[in-house]
C-alpha cells in the first residue's frame, strides 16, 4: 500500500516551539516499521515556521512574510536533521523535498514531480514532503500543509491519505466547546452538512483546522483514494489502521 502520512505542527512541536522530542520518536519508529512491513511512506511535515520560532526564541508565530520565510529557513534545518537521524536509527533513508505552488501548475515541473517521488519510492526512501515556505507567499503558495498532502496523494496515486494532528477525527460539533459533540468513524460522502461542521483554525503555531482537512478530503475521494483524520499522539494506531481496524474517521473515496 502506497500511504501519504501528514503531521501537524501542533503533534511534533510543544507549543513554544521547541522539538516534541517523545511524538518525533513514537512517529519515525512506527513509519519505520511500516516501512519494513512492506508498505510505501511519503511523509508531508508541517512544523519548519514553528520550530523556527523556538530556535529564533520567538514569542509566537511570526505574521509578517520576511520573518516567516526567516523562521522557516531556520526550522527547516532542524527538521529535517531531526528526521534523518531519527529514521537512521531504524536504517531508513530520508529525502527532502520542498514545493511552490508552480511545481503543482507548471505541467512539466509537476511530471518531474512525480518520476523524482516514483525513483525514491523505488529505492524505499521516505521523501518528506513541505511547502518551500522560504520562497512562497501566502499569495501564491499551496497555502496549508492539509492541502499539500492531498495535492501529493493525487499525483503519486496513494491508496490512503492520513492526517495526524491534535484531534482524534471528525466530530458533529467542536469537542472542545460541546462536550456532547460525537465522532464521526465514517463518511461515506462529503454532503454540506459535513462540510458545515468545518470550525476555526488550527493551533497558534499551525496553518490548518478543519476546513483545510475536508478541502482535503473532497479532492482525494474524487479520485477514489480514502482519508483518515486521526490524532497524531496516538501515532500507534496506525497500526491498527493497517490491520483494517478503526483509526479516527475515515472519508470513502469514490469507487
Amino acid at each position: 500500500m502506497r500511504i501519504v502520512i501528514k503531521i501537524g505542527t501542533s503533534t511534533i512541536t510543544h507549543p513554544s516551539g521547541w522539538l516534541n522530542v517523545r511524538q518525533m520518536e513514537k512517529l519515525t519508529k512506527v513509519l519505520a516499521d511500516i516501512e519494513n512491513a512492506g508498505h510505501q511512506v511519503i511523509l508531508v511535515s508541517s512544523g519548519a515556521i514553528g520550530m523556527g520560532v523556538g530556535k529564533l526564541h520567538l514569542t509566537a508565530r511570526p505574521t509578517d512574510i520576511p520573518t516567516k520565510q526567516a523562521a522557516a529557513a531556520v526550522g527547516q534545518c532542524e527538521l529535517m536533521y531531526t528526521y534523518d537521524k531519527l529514521f537512521s536509527e531504524y536504517r531508513r533513508t530520508v529525502a527532502q523535498i520542498l514545493l511552490t505552488a508552480e511545481d503543482i501548475q507548471v505541467p512539466e515541473r509537476l511530471t518531474n514531480f512525480r518520476n523524482t517521488m516514483e525513483r525514491l519510492l523505488e529505492f524505499s526512501v521516505i521523501p518528506i514532503v513541505n511547502e518551500n515556505d522560504t520562497v512562497s507567499v501566502a499569495e501564491f503558495g499551496i497555502g496549508d500543509n492539509d492541502t499539500l498532502s492531498a495535492i501529493v496523494a493525487k499525483s503519486v496515486q496513494a491508496d490512503l491519505l492520513v492526517l495526524l494532528s491534535d484531534i482524534d477525527g471528525l466530530y458533529t460539533a467542536n469537542p472542545r466547546k460541546d462536550p456532547n459533540a460525537r465522532r464521526l468513524d465514517v463518511v461515506p460522502e462529503l454532503t454540506e452538512e459535513i462540510l458545515a461542521l468545518a470550525d476555526g483554525k488550527g493551533s497558534e503555531l499551525g496553518t490548518g483546522g478543519m476546513k483545510t482537512k475536508l478541502h482535503a478530503a473532497q479532492m482525494v475521494t474524487e479520485v477514489g483514494t480514502d482519508m483518515i483524520i486521526a490524532n497524531g499522539a496516538e501515532v500507534e494506531g496506525l497500526y491498527a489502521l493497517l490491520d483494517g481496524k478503526p483509526f479516527g474517521t475515515r472519508f470513502l473515496g469514490k469507487k
